[in-house]
Formats: structure tokens, C-alpha cells, sequence
């Protein structure tokens, strides 16, 4: 994994299995305690209410925080293995919560804190720690070399080699390495001599980032020397919201986040483009597959019949099928219902001259290539449903900035816009929320960046529960 990514799995984890046991400990009471038996609501209730119950159970919580941490369940590396060692850990882990539980309950009196409870919450913490861990563990292996962090290295000295061979061996590091930048120097040819090529030199390096996916930048030229060229390519990253990560003498940039993080017994100053970083990363991608997979499942009718409609109103296919720049520029295939002829975009050249729409972008009222039912798909945003597919997949999130076609993207100017592409499209966002069609193409990005730098669970859950009445009122809706 890359630096930093060890971490915020173990704080993702750490706050996962505390919420776990809160979980167990109901369902051990709710299991003991079965229909029949004289079952202590009041007593199990009274715990959110009774603030020395809430100091007991928080203790509760730090404990079984402490243990895992001692049986290394949060170590680097841990999570990745897996395995019976884990199933090992956890089991001796919660053994010993559990026995810390039963022995605090027999100085102060919990009644749904019994001896035929103990066991039950033994098996339930146990079992559903290894189960979220498995199901974390599936949706982290997910990752295809595509998906992995591509990474260039600036500087092709000694240091750089040796940042490069961790790339290429390491089987935990996730990374593919793209290519190394530098210019002309006296040790080039025992760099050429590995079998690595220069992929560009200082002067060439913006117009690399902006044509290759790259998501993680390592500087390993001497800052000293090259002060100049390394502020440069420092600005052109954050302009992008690309990571860099400096294995040289720090300096301070100007937007990003800066954390010192170890790689390959080197200490590496980490420039983060915005806020989204850390465990809430993961839980952000967990919400998005369950709540993804609920409103699919829900919306199935609605979709099937909005299909039939599609097929009898209109020859073609039911979807709409677009390559869209994603994350740092990947491309992925973007499904929608079909709302336009089936050659709508061959008729694009023709209609361009009636953009109505500021920036690279293409927006017109009433586009003719629109179908019968096209338009109101449309207004009523039925035609994003099949976007929940490409949420399951991990192309997209629920929020994030929208995935624009290739062509609008090969149509910006500025740099500071493609720093939206530092995160994963989202079928709603900002834009979204504040009349989407009808905002201006710079206010968009700003508010696309505002979204990247000020990101957090909280925000998401705003803007999907501002998103409904958005799309009720069909706002700025094209």
C-alpha cells in the first residue's frame, strides 16, 4: 500500500471494530434475553440515558481498543495478510474484552451483563469483526493494476532507484510506475543502464501530467540545486490536485496538506491536494456500495419501466454508454438512459455553433437530437439511475465533482480545473444543489473545489439530502 494508506486503514479499522462491538453487545442482550424471558429493555435503554452508564460503556470501548492494538491487529500490513493469524488475533483479542466486561460487571451491576451473555457477545464481536474485515478485504482487492496508483519519479539519482525498486517489488505497494523526469546529467547513463527510460525532461513535464493518469508525484532531485524546477513542479501538482511526495529537503507549498510519512526507510514530506484523506476514505467507499446497492435494488421497477418506455418511443439501445475522465484522469464507461437519437453525438459538430453554455462544456434548451421521452428523463434526472452501476464498480461516488465526456475535458485552459479530477466523480455535488445547468462554468469548478477542499462524510450526507428536492424541483434540470 501506498505510504499513509497503512494508516488510514488501521483508523478506519479502529473505529469500525469499536462500532462492531457496540453492535454485538445489543445483539448478545437481544439473543440472551430471548422473546419468552424476562428481557431488561429498561436496563439496556436506560444505558444511552444514565451518564455513569455512558463512562462504563466508553470504558468498555477504550479496552476493547487497547487490546486489539496490543494483539497488532492495527499494524501496517496486518489487514493485507489477513488469514488465520487474524482470525487468531481477534478471537484472543475480544476473549480477552470479554473477560475485562464480565469482570467490571462484577463490581458494578449490569443486569444484561450475565454469564450466559458473556459467551454470546464473545461470538458476536468475533464473528462480525472477521466478517466486516473479510468484506473490507474484498472490496480492497478489487483494485485491478488500472486502479492502482500510477506514479511518476522526478530525478533518476540513486535515491529515485531506490523509490522505483519498492514500486516494482513491493506486492503490498499498489503502485505502476509511468515514468521518470529529469533532464541531461552525468550519472544518466548508469541510470539507462537499469533499463529505464526518461519519459520527459523539466520543460515537458506539464504537458505529460495533463496527458497521462498519474496520481502521485516522488521528487528525488536535490531541491538545493534545482529549487526553481522543484517549486515548479510542486505548483503544476496542486494545480492538479495530484499528491507529491518529496524524498529531498522540504519547503512549504502553498494549498496542500503537508504530513511527513515513512517510504523505504526514508522519511517523505507528503503534499495531500485537499481534505479527503485518512479513515474516512474508506468509510466514504463503504457507503457508497451499501447505499449504491439499496437504492439499486429499490429503483429496479422504476428502472425496468423507464426501459420499456426507451424501447417504445425510440429505436436504439435502452442505455447510453460515454467514456468519461475520472479519477486523475482515468477514462471509465459511464451508463445512463438513453435520452438522445442513437447518433446524437455524430450530430454534435452541427449544433455547437447553439452552445449555450460558458467553458468547454455543452448545454442546449430543447436539443433536438432529445427523444420523446428524452426530456423528461432528463428534468427528472431518471436518466442517472444507471449510474448507481458505475458506484458499485468504484468509477464513481455518490458525491463528487460530475464526470465530464473527454471532449469537454481536452477543452480546458487552466490548470486549477483539473484538480477536480484529485478525486472521484459523483453523480451529485455541489452543482447539483445549486441550479446545475444554470450555474456558470467557473462558478462550477469553484464549487467543485470548494467541495474537494472542505470534504467531509458530513458534507456528503447534506448534499445527497439537499440533492432530493433539487431533483424534485427539477433545478437548472437539461
Amino acid at each position: 500500500m501506498s505510504p499513509g494508506s497503512n494508516q488510514a486503514v488501521a483508523e478506519s479499522l479502529s473505529v469500525l471494530d469499536l462500532i462492531v462491538m457496540s453492535i454485538a453487545f445489543v445483539l448478545a442482550t437481544i439473543v440472551t434475553f430471548a422473546p419468552g424471558l424476562d428481557l431488561p429493555y429498561g436496563e439496556l435503554f436506560g444505558m444511552r440515558i444514565k451518564l455513569q452508564n455512558f463512562v462504563l460503556f466508553a470504558g468498555f470501548l477504550s479496552l476493547w481498543h487497547v487490546l486489539f492494538t496490543a494483539f497488532g491487529l492495527y499494524e501496517p500490513g496486518r489487514f493485507s495478510r489477513g488469514g488465520i493469524s487474524e482470525a487468531l488475533a481477534v478471537g484472543k483479542a475480544a476473549f480477552w474484552g470479554t473477560v475485562g466486561i464480565g469482570t467490571a460487571a462484577l463490581f458494578i451491576h449490569v443486569e444484561v451483563i450475565t454469564a450466559m451473555w458473556l459467551p454470546v457477545f464473545w461470538a458476536a464481536a468475533t464473528a462480525a469483526t472477521l466478517v466486516t474485515r473479510l468484506f473490507l478485504r474484498m472490496v480492497a482487492n478489487r483494485r485491478s493494476a488500472e486502479e492502482a496508483s500510477h506514479a511518476v519519479i522526478v530525478g533518476t539519482n540513486p535515491r529515485a532507484l531506490a523509490i522505483a525498486r519498492r514500486l516494482e517489488t513491493d506486492l503490498q505497494a499498489d503502485y505502476q510506475l509511468v515514468g521518470f523526469v529529469d533532464e541531461h546529467w552525468a550519472g544518466e547513463t548508469e541510470f539507462l543502464r537499469t533499463g529505464h527510460q526518461i519519459a520527459c525532461d523539466f520543460a515537458g513535464f506539464h504537458d505529460f501530467l495533463n496527458e497521462h493518469v498519474i496520481d502521485e508525484v516522488f521528487i528525488c532531485i536535490p531541491v538545493k540545486s534545482l529549487y526553481d524546477w522543484s517549486l515548479r513542479i510542486l505548483a503544476e501538482c496542486e494545480q492538479q490536485g495530484i499528491t507529491v511526495r518529496f524524498a529531498s529537503d522540504p519547503f512549504t507549498p502553498t494549498r496542500g496538506r503537508v504530513r511527513i510519512e515513512r517510504f523505504e526507510e526514508r522519511s517523505l514530506l507528503t503534499v495531500l491536494p485537499g481534505a479527503m484523506t485518512g479513515h474516512a476514505i474508506l468509510i466514504k467507499r463503504f457507503l457508497d456500495l451499501v447505499i449504491a446497492s439499496a437504492l439499486l435494488i429499490a429503483a429496479a421497477p422504476l428502472m425496468a419501466a423507464v426501459a420499456v418506455a426507451i424501447r417504445l418511443t425510440s429505436e436504439g439501445p435502452v442505455c447510453f454508454v460515454q467514456h468519461r475522465v475520472g479519477l486523475n484522469k482515468r477514462r471509465f464507461r459511464l451508463y445512463k438512459f438513453r435520452t438522445m437519437v442513437v447518433d446524437a453525438e455524430a450530430q454534435l459538430p452541427a449544433l455547437e455553433h447553439r452552445n449555450e453554455a460558458s467553458g468547454p462544456v455543452f448545454k442546449i434548451r430543447n436539443d433536438p437530437r432529445l427523444t420523446r421521452v428524452g426530456h423528461f428523463l432528463r428534468e427528472s434526472s431518471l436518466d442517472e439511475l444507471p449510474q448507481l452501476v458505475n458506484v458499485i464498480k468504484g468509477d464513481m461516488s455518490l458525491v463528487g465533482p460530475r464526470p465530464l465526456p473527454v471532449r469537454d475535458y481536452r477543452g480546458f485552459t487552466q490548470d486549477w480545473h483539473r484538480r477536480r479530477f484529485s478525486v472521484r466523480p459523483g453523480i451529485t455535488c455541489l452543482w447539483q444543489v445549486n441550479g446545475r445547468s444554470g450555474v456558470a462554468f467557473d462558478q462550477w469548478m469553484k464549487l467543485d473545489m470548494e467541495y474537494i477542499d472542505h470534504w467531509s462524510l458530513m458534507l456528503d450526507m447534506k448534499i445527497l439530502l439537499k440533492t432530493i428536492p433539487a431533483v424534485l424541483r427539477r433545478t437548472g434540470a437539461s
